[in-house]
């Protein structure tokens, strides 16, 4: 392979990665799935603590957490006051929500919306949408991310890492991902159901499978700003 032709194929596989959200029902063999996590473990740690731990649902294992999250999801909007009863172990978005952050949020969010036909005050079609999540989408690989609550933030920063290595090396093989934080408050059903310690905290879970064509969904490709607007050149003293 060429400089250019690797140049190629790295920039392929991030810039071709996005949130899919309509997967077939097709199988991901194990050792695609291995070989995934494997090539993702290269990515850099602080002092190479490698502080992630991965379960891997498929099958009866996956369509129960399915089912337990979704009847936990109903629940909860039927009665909000059990509120208290999921919550997250760590703050994933801000208390306070201030611009550019919550403009461009809330372009995502109406920008689905609109895709789907779902327009404000929609509540149950919201609900529905939103339920999707906790069937990992269709997919048949749902992939769930903890870390020991003893390590630190910088911990955190690792695992995005980890996470990013995750979802190029899935495109890598024609594979598709979705990273869901929409898990975490459900980590109370989630971590005994996949058999983690009481030291674990859950960071997100992920779906992971083939795409499933004509799904109109899937052509949700989210803007990004331009380098211009992010990076500042320090040329110079001050």
């Amino acid at each position: 392979m060429t400089p250019s032709e690797r140049t190629q194929a790295v920039d392929e596989a991030i810039t071709s990665r996005m949130s899919m959200r309509a997967f077939s029902d097709q199988a991901v063999p194990r050792d695609t799935i291995e070989a995934i996590l494997r090539v993702a473990s290269r990515a850099p740690s602080g002092t190479n603590t490698q502080p992630w731990k991965v379960y891997v649902l498929q099958g009866a294992s996956r369509d129960g957490l399915v089912q337990k999250v979704c009847a936990a999801h109903d629940d909860l909007r039927a009665h909000p006051e059990k509120a208290a009863d999921y919550q997250e172990a760590y703050d994933y978005y801000p208390e306070k929500w201030v611009s550019p952050y919550i403009d461009r949020r809330r372009e995502n969010g109406w920008g689905l919306y609109n895709l789907l036909g779902i327009v404000k005050g929609e509540k149950d079609k919201m609900h529905a949408q939103h339920q999707r999540n906790y069937c990992f989408f269709d997919a048949p690989v749902g992939l769930m991310f903890t870390i020991d609550k003893v390590m630190g933030r910088g911990s955190l920063l690792d695992y995005g890492m980890f996470l990013q290595n995750i979802m190029v090396a899935a495109r890598a093989r024609g594979l598709h991902t979705c990273p869901q934080a929409a898990w975490n408050n459900f980590a109370n059903i989630i971590l005994p159901h996949i058999g983690a310690a009481d030291s674990e905290m859950l960071v997100c879970g992920m779906s992971l499978g083939w795409i499933k064509a004509g799904e109109p969904v899937n052509t949700f490709f989210t803007p990004r700003e331009d380098v211009a607007s992010f990076t500042h050149w320090c040329d110079s003293a001050p």
